[in-house]
This record gives C-alpha cells, sequence and structure tokens, in this order.
C-alpha cells in the first residue's frame, strides 16, 4: 500500500487520543471516529467512546494499516476522528426556512447515498432548484466530509442538511407535520405528471439498490422517469435533479410548451 505524504492529509482529520477526546469534549462537529479494532477500551479511548455514544457520533473499527494510511503514518494512537466541512441542521431548520420564504415545505430526503460527490451534488441541485433542506441517515451514507462540500460548490452555507439515526420514524414525523412523501423508483407515475405543488418530501434512493424496502412503504406516491436506452439507470444525483427541477417548475407555474 502507498503510504500517503503529509501533504496528502486531509485538515478534515483530527488525529490521536487527546486531540479527539478535547474536539468531543468543545462540542466540535464529528461524523465519524475510527478506531483499530479491539483497541475500544485501552486507555483514554473508551471513555472517547463514551463520549461519543452521548453526542451521536458514529464509531467505526478498521485495522492499523488504514489508520495508517490515512494519517501518513502519524502517530494516531489506534484512533482518528473525521470532521464535519459543514454543522448540521435539525429538521425544525429546515421547516423554519420554509415558514421565512411562505412557501410550502420542499424537502429531500436521501436515502443511503454514499458516493460523496452524488451526495454534494444533490445538495447544489437542491439549492438551486429552492428546496428548503436535505436529510440524510446517520449510517451507510456519504457524511459532510470536504469531498460534498467542494462538489456542491458553496450550497452547504445557504442549504440545511440533517442527519437523522432513522429514516423511517423521520418521514413519521414529516407526514405529522403535514408533508406528502413522494419516492423515485423505475415502477411508478410519470414525473411530469404528479402534483408537486404541496409539501412534500422527495426520496432519492442509493446508487445501486434504490430506495430500501421500509423507506419505499413510507412513500405516498412513486415517480418514474422514462428510460428509453440500453442503460437502465440513471445516476442518483441526476435523477434527483430531473425530478427537483419538475418541482421547481411546477411552483413557479411555468407553462410547458
Amino acid at each position: 500500500m502507498r503510504k500517503r505524504k503529509e501533504t496528502d492529509i486531509k485538515s478534515d482529520l483530527i488525529i490521536g487520543r487527546n486531540p479527539v477526546l478535547e474536539a468531543l469534549k468543545a462540542g466540535r462537529e464529528i461524523d465519524t471516529i475510527f478506531v483499530v479494532k479491539g483497541e475500544r477500551q485501552q486507555g483514554s479511548i473508551g471513555k472517547i467512546i463514551a463520549l461519543s455514544r452521548d453526542a451521536g457520533v458514529i464509531v467505526k473499527d478498521t485495522n492499523q494499516k488504514k489508520l495508517d494510511f490515512m494519517c501518513g503514518g502519524a502517530n494516531h494512537q489506534g484512533i482518528i476522528a473525521r470532521v464535519a466541512a459543514h454543522s448540521y441542521a435539525s429538521i425544525d431548520d429546515i421547516f423554519s426556512l420554509a415558514k421565512t420564504k411562505s412557501e410550502n415545505p420542499f424537502i429531500i430526503i436521501c436515502d443511503e447515498i454514499e458516493d460523496p460527490h452524488n451526495l454534494g451534488a444533490i445538495i447544489r441541485t437542491a439549492e438551486c432548484a429552492g428546496a428548503h433542506g436535505v436529510i440524510i441517515p446517520k449510517r451507510r451514507s456519504a457524511t459532510l466530509n470536504f469531498t460534498v462540500a467542494k462538489t456542491a460548490a458553496g450550497a452547504l452555507e445557504y442549504m440545511p442538511v440533517a442527519r437523522v439515526s432513522n429514516l423511517s420514524v423521520t418521514i413519521d414525523k414529516l407526514k405529522e407535520r403535514g408533508v406528502w412523501i413522494y419516492g423515485t423508483d423505475m415502477q411508478g407515475d410519470a414525473w411530469c405528471k404528479t402534483d408537486l405543488s404541496g409539501p412534500l418530501a422527495l426520496i432519492v434512493g442509493s446508487e445501486g439498490k434504490g430506495m430500501g424496502r421500509l423507506v419505499r412503504e413510507k412513500c405516498d406516491f412513486i415517480l418514474s422517469l422514462p428510460i428509453r436506452g440500453e442503460i437502465n439507470s440513471l445516476n442518483a444525483s441526476v435523477a434527483a435533479g430531473i425530478v427537483m427541477y419538475e418541482v421547481s417548475r411546477q411552483r413557479l407555474q411555468i407553462k410547458t410548451i
């Protein structure tokens, strides 16, 4: 495995036990903590794990070689934290933005979008199309890392992104607040023949599997895009962009020819 040079190390990493511990104590926005498997109870790592649990931070077991590579051979003491490129918002923040604009809520839910370039592109398009927020799950999803921030091209400064523990529970809460849930899938109603002018949340499925079964069952409507070529699916961010702009078109009451 190629050893990373010190200049290759990303600025989103906090390396070593004490720096990670102090970052947690200071309330730093941390996406993920990586710990060498089998060392969770070694020294101060146990305290770090406990603080991470209280803060809702994801902790992943990994191996020594991966941590060595991530930090370019620096003395990581068995632990590295990856910080967020931007702070996360709450669901209430998303609704507040819609209320401030006197608009029906327009929310994007990313169901296990793991490619940071896709997530960044979705956030960028959501901001341009007039959405009020993006929701991602804590697990099996890209986070607000520096690749996402770069791909979003500044949209993170204006687009609230909420990170939730359970998408299904979150969808139920959105429904309680009057939001209709629209999923995207190959089998569904034509995206341009469905009324999208009301309060809605649009679910974008993962790159390989689409929407999960539990999330799909929560949908009030399923939207579909026509596939006329030999490839049977679109890139997640491309498909999301098409539907987002149909929502925007309807809300702006732009007539088609």
